[in-house]
């Protein structure tokens, strides 16, 4: 079912999350572990990442040899057996950086015969030693492009050919949104003019990048209305986990965290402290986005579930 569909049907906000394919060599029985404590809130889709590529070196008898690697493959595989296994929607992230446009076009392909109705198209992030983002040869360069993509896919046109089926895939697109703006978008209005070519483009949904202030999203929403963008905007929630985060978040995500959550988070002496911290928190954070009629809360789980399922039990 589409991730449209599942808010229309709702009588109250949803909960969703997102997880992170493990590390190759490592098994799918720790992400269940993960997984399963979450499932009681009733979770109608779960989001599963794409990571990029990145270059590892090689030792070659004292030579280093430069070569590209993924170290978390398995998107499409993990979202097949989540699917199987909890019998709940996924939804694929597919991205321009590291896919030509026909491995895409193939990713897609394998997520209609398996049944998987929704995927998130992302840009994704420039390469860990690269400063900016740079197009894969044959890939896209933009979100809106890979939106283009997909769409057509949905109307039976393919990369090199029209396709003679009755038998097109029907994906729900969801997008990103950045309630503090896109790092490289110039102004937040911007930002909003590429977010809205994107829905015109056929975009159906929103989630939106980790806020800590509610009315950072709040504002955010009023000025899409205002733009025009009249789809579902589902804010995205990661709670405060370890002390790190002061400057990592504002460093990797360029979002400003409150000075009262700073503040909290300075006076704990341990990162277990600071856990507690992020879960009070995000509790606080969800109950007022959840009172005001939000569709979603969409929850960044990281790999871990003890503090999401905090959360939801005190929210959902």
């Amino acid at each position: 079912m589409k991730v449209t569909e599942h808010i229309a049907k709702a009588q109250e906000t949803l909960f969703s999350f997102e997880v992170i394919p493990p590390v190759k060599g490592k098994q799918i029985e720790e992400l269940y572990r993960n997984i399963d404590p979450l499932m009681e809130f009733n979770p109608p889709f779960i989001d599963v990442t794409t990571s990029r590529e990145e270059y590892i070196y090689i030792d070659r008898e004292g030579l280093l040899d430069k070569r590209r690697t993924r170290m978390r493959p398995g998107t499409l595989g993990i979202c097949a057996a989540i699917k199987h296994k909890y019998d709940v929607d996924t939804v694929p992230h597919v991205l321009c950086g590291g896919f030509t446009k026909e491995e895409t076009e193939y990713l897609l392909v394998d997520c209609q015969y398996l049944g998987i109705d929704n995927v998130m198209a992302l840009r994704g992030d420039a390469m860990k030693e690269e400063k900016y983002f740079a197009p894969t040869p044959g890939g896209h360069t933009h979100a809106s492009d890979l939106v283009t993509q997909i769409v057509n896919l949905n109307k039976g046109l393919y990369l090199h050919e029209v396709v003679e089926t009755d038998q097109c895939p029907n994906f729900c697109v969801g997008v990103a949104g950045y309630p503090e703006k896109h790092m490289e978008a110039p102004s937040l209005n911007t930002d909003l003019k590429w977010l809205k070519h994107k829905i015109e483009l056929g975009a159906e949904y929103i989630v939106t990048q980790m806020f800590f202030d509610n009315q950072k999203y709040f504002e955010f929403v009023d000025r899409a209305r205002a733009m025009g963008i009249d789809v579902p905007i589902i804010p995205g929630i990661k709670p405060i986990a370890v002390k790190k985060h002061l400057q990592l978040l504002p460093q990797v995500f360029r979002t400003d965290l409150p000075e009262a959550l700073i503040e909290a988070v300075e006076g704990c002496t341990d990162n277990k402290t600071v856990r507690q911290v992020g879960v009070e928190w995000a509790i606080t954070q969800s109950q007022e986005l959840k009172a005001a009629g939000v569709p979603v809360i969409h929850f960044y789980s990281m790999g871990k579930s003890d503090n999401i399922k905090a959360i939801a039990e005190a929210v959902f």
